[in-house]
Parts: C-alpha cells; sequence; structure tokens
C-alpha cells in the first residue's frame, strides 16, 4: 500500500483535487491497515479461544500448556458458538449506532477501544475477566464491522465510480492478511509461551490499528463523521428509558439469581442463544409484513427468505471450523507435518490462506463464464455452497474413523475439510452480500447488509443450542452426527437447486 500520494484530477468528490494512491483514496489505506489490525486481533484471540477453554479439562490434549479454564468440549463449543453469533447479531446495533447516534467514524473509534479494553481484560488471568473481556470483544467487533465498510463506501464517488469494487477488493484483502498472520502470531505466542500474553498480543494488534485510525483520519471523508439520520430529542429520551429500563431489568433478576446462589454460565448463555435466534426471525417477518413495501419488493423478499436460510445452515457447519474441527485438530491430530512441529492455532490460518489464493480465480472464472454465456444463476451458487460444506463433512468422516482407535491422523486431513469449506465459501458469501444490496427493499437498504449477517447468527445459535449440556448435549465431534450435519447440508443445497425456478420468479429481474 505504500507509494508517494499524487494529485488525481479525475477522482475528485466535489471540488479540489484527492490525495490518492495507486488511484484509490489515500483514506483506502488507513481503512485498510485499521481493518487488518482489527482482524489480526480478533482472528488471533479466535484461534486461542477454543484450545484454551479446553486446555486443563477432560478433552484437552496429553501435554498441551495447561493454564486454561478446563472446560469440556460442549461446553466450548457452545461458548464459541454464542460468542461468534453476537459478534453478526451486534453489527446491526453497531449499524444502527453509526446511522443514528455517532456517525460511523466516532463509532469505529469506540468499537476499536472497545476491542482493545477487551483484550487487555483477556490477558488478566481468571474465569470471570475471560468472559468480561469476551463479551467487550463480541461489543466492539459488532460496532465496528458494518461502520468501518461503510466509511470504505464513502471514499468514492457514489456506486458508480469505477474504481470502487476494486477499493472494496483492496480493503478485503487486509482482512485476509490479518487473518492469516494472527494464528502464526498470537496463537504460536498463547499456545507455547503463555495464553494471556497471546491476549495482550491481540490488544497491541488492536491498539496499532487505532492509533493509525486516529492519525490517519483526516485522509477519510468528511461524510464519515456526519450522522446521517440523527436521533431527535424525544427519540433519545425514548431509546434511554427503554435501554435503562432493561438494564435495570437484567441487573435486578441476575441480581436475585446471583444472590440465592443459582447462576451458572447457562444463565447467560442459554438466553443469548435463544435471542440469536429469536431476533434474525423476528426482523425478516417485520420486513415481510411490512404494508409499504410493493408487490415485487413483497415477492423479492420471499426469495430472499430462502437464500438467508440457506445461508444460516451454511454458517452452523462452516463456523465449526473453529471448534468442532479446531478441538479435533487440537487432540487427535500429530501436530506436525514433514517433521516440522506447529501448534494446533494455525490450523485458523488456513481459510485466510486459500481465501486470497482462491478469491481471483472465482472472480475469473464467473467473467468467463459469463461472457459464454453459461455463468451460473445466484441461487445455483447457494446450492453448489450449501453441498460443498456438506461434502467438508463427508470428508471429515474420514479421519474422525482413523482417530477413532486412538491413532493420530495426519494435519492434511484437517487442510482438506478447510479448502473444500473455503470453496463453499466463496460460493457463497461474496454472492449473498451482493444479492443482499440487489434485493433488499428500498425502505430496508441501509439494514439489509445487517440482515444478511444475522444468517451467521442464526446459525451459530443454533450450533450452541445442540452442543449446550443443559439443552440438548450433542456430541458434535462425533461421527454419527457429523454425517447428519452433512447429509443436512447437501440435501438442503440439492433442495435449493430444485427450486431454483421457483426462488428465480420471486426475485424478478435480478439474476
Amino acid at each position: 500500500m505504500a507509494s508517494s500520494l499524487t494529485k488525481d484530477p479525475a477522482s475528485t468528490s466535489g471540488s479540489g483535487a484527492e490525495k490518492t494512491i495507486f488511484g484509490h483514496p489515500s483514506g483506502l489505506a488507513v481503512l485498510f491497515m485499521t481493518e487488518m489490525w482489527e482482524r489480526f486481533s480478533f482472528y488471533g484471540m479466535r484461534a486461542l479461544l477454543v484450545v484454551y477453554l479446553l486446555s486443563g479439562g477432560p478433552d484437552a490434549k496429553d501435554g498441551s500448556l495447561g493454564g486454561g479454564l478446563g472446560m469440556d468440549l460442549a461446553t466450548t463449543t457452545a461458548i464459541y458458538s454464542v460468542y461468534m453469533s453476537m459478534v453478526y447479531l451486534l453489527a446491526m446495533p453497531g449499524g444502527w449506532l453509526g446511522d443514528r447516534v455517532w456517525g460511523p467514524r466516532r463509532t469505529v473509534t469506540v468499537a476499536a477501544a472497545t476491542i482493545m479494553a477487551g483484550h487487555l481484560v483477556l490477558a488478566l488471568p481468571g474465569q470471570a475477566t475471560f468472559f468480561v473481556g469476551l463479551a467487550l470483544v463480541a461489543l466492539g467487533s459488532g460496532l465496528l464491522k458494518a461502520n468501518i465498510s461503510t466509511m470504505v463506501g464513502h471514499l468514492y464517488d457514489g456506486p458508480n465510480d469505477p474504481r470502487r469494487d476494486g477499493g472494496f477488493t483492496i480493503f478485503y484483502m487486509g482482512i485476509n492478511i490479518g487473518a492469516f498472520l494472527a494464528p502464526l502470531v498470537i496463537g504460536t505466542v498463547g499456545q507455547t509461551v503463555n495464553w494471556h500474553l497471546g491476549f495482550a498480543l491481540a490488544a497491541v494488534g488492536m491498539g496499532l490499528g487505532l492509533v493509525i485510525f486516529l492519525l490517519g483520519s483526516r485522509n477519510l471523508s468528511a461524510q464519515s463523521s456526519v450522522v446521517p439520520k440523527p436521533l431527535s430529542a424525544e427519540e433519545r429520551s425514548s431509546w434511554l428509558r427503554k435501554g435503562l429500563g432493561w438494564l435495570a431489568a437484567a441487573v435486578v433478576f441476575y441480581g436475585i439469581v446471583g444472590a440465592t446462589g443459582h447462576f451458572t454460565l447457562n444463565w447467560a448463555m442459554i438466553p443469548l442463544t435463544v435471542i440469536g435466534l429469536i431476533i434474525p426471525a423476528g426482523v425478516l417477518i417485520r420486513i415481510k409484513r411490512d404494508k409499504d413495501l410493493s408487490t415485487d419488493e413483497q415477492s423479492k423478499m420471499t426469495g430472499y427468505i430462502w437464500f438467508f436460510v440457506a445461508a444460516a445452515v451454511f454458517w452452523m457447519i462452516y463456523d465449526q471450523g473453529g471448534s468442532t474441527v479446531q478441538a479435533f485438530g487440537e487432540t487427535k491430530a500429530t501436530g506436525s507435518l514433514f517433521g516440522f512441529e506447529f501448534p494446533s492455532s494455525w490450523y485458523q490460518s488456513l481459510n485466510p490462506v486459500f481465501v486470497m489464493a482462491l478469491a481471483p480465480v472465482f472472480a475469473w472464472i464467473w467473467v468467463w463464464l459469463n461472457r459464454r454465456g453459461s455463468e451460473p444463476s445466484t441461487v445455483a451458487k447457494f446450492a453448489a455452497g450449501l453441498f460443498l460444506v456438506g461434502v467438508s463433512f463427508f470428508f471429515f468422516l474420514l479421519p474422525l474413523g482413523i482417530a477413532s482407535d486412538g491413532t493420530k491422523v495426519t494435519p492434511m486431513w484437517l487442510v482438506g475439510i478447510y479448502l473444500i469449506q473455503t470453496v463453499g465459501e466463496l460460493c457463497i458469501s461474496p454472492v449473498g452480500l451482493s444479492v443482499t444490496t440487489k434485493m433488499a427493499p428500498a425502505k430496508y437498504a441501509s439494514q439489509m447488509m445487517g440482515v444478511w449477517f444475522l444468517a451467521v447468527t442464526a446459525g451459530d445459535s443454533v450450533t450452541s443450542l445442540l452442543s449446550n449440556p443443559a439443552v440438548f448435549g450433542v456430541e458434535l465431534n462425533g461421527s454419527g452426527v457429523v454425517a447428519i450435519e452433512a447429509v443436512l447440508a447437501a440435501l438442503a443445497g440439492v433442495a435449493v437447486f430444485m427450486y431454483r425456478k421457483k426462488v428465480k420468479e420471486h426475485m424478478g429481474e435480478i439474476r
């Protein structure tokens, strides 16, 4: 991203020339680096999360570092899934705060500071500090997610600016670079030296991102400081009363539960999991039943629900790459390849490196097929992604069978699982983002990206309920359950493909 600054008269927005780097607004470098370091901190902590929770517990790897929270795999998976679901759920209120209260720039500043504080709290030993830190990181990540992408869009002269798609491509490269490096650095230190030092390194990463953001903010669009639709005084008072009311109710309720000695972790996890299912369903129903929508918009929302449910099934299985599959790599794989030993947190670097390698290839394939008039439809791509994530779990059954008698398997099995899942992701994730913007009713244009993220929330909430010993207590790393999930995803992919004509009818002119 380093380059001498130039003046590009062709890329001005308003009056005056704009500073550019390689033809893109110089603010892109600021947001690129901010997002890279935020993802570095997020994925570094995520790579440590499952192995830290397992360390010292009944499902821990023999000879592991120790000093973790000593939980079993079922509880660990439930905690991990609740955490992931909350990160994506909080993207909606994060976008609302950016639109109505603080503006994107101030919201990102608050978010980055919250994330850094969360990692610093995680660096302190103790179970209570761990969960406080985890909550802060989830809150900060949710606040940041929607707003920093909005700020990238502000750098360009409207949706028709020819540099816009390229700018977002560069920005998303920052995400994957940070995600790739994090397990190699933070994972190694945390898993082989000291867990809390690893969490502290995540705080350093976010701190660097925050400093870069604050120092480079003069290169960002002035629009990023504007509150697009500020709350009126009456609305602000109403929201404040409601917020304080709910907070007081929660404090009283949990105070009574704690005072009577009944509080357990599930008093927090189960309500959050249920919320993670109720809110996505409620949001879709509210939009679908809105009488202000035209007949065409109503039809498109019906079609969009197909995509949403398919995505929820996809993410339910895909996100187990950081829990069920990661735990298998920690306990059942050899931890060495070609004589080189490595910590299991490194598995989390596979997805971003595969994305960086394959995304340009997929982009080229879609363009090539389009020129030949044979590019698969959005529905077909979704069906393929669902089918492939099912295939990844069929593939997972093979190393599960080999390891059933205590044999340690080669890490190449996990490489294969993550590779298949990444190919599926590239069929669903970018396509889903695109179709969300295209099918969004005009009234909900700015909110629909948050709705798309709720598919992740719903999928991870289902995983948490299934795994939680206090609810269903399903052993997600058992061969039978993995096979059921594989069949479910594959059949869902086939069903979407079989009903593609019906879905296309609801999509109208959108392909």
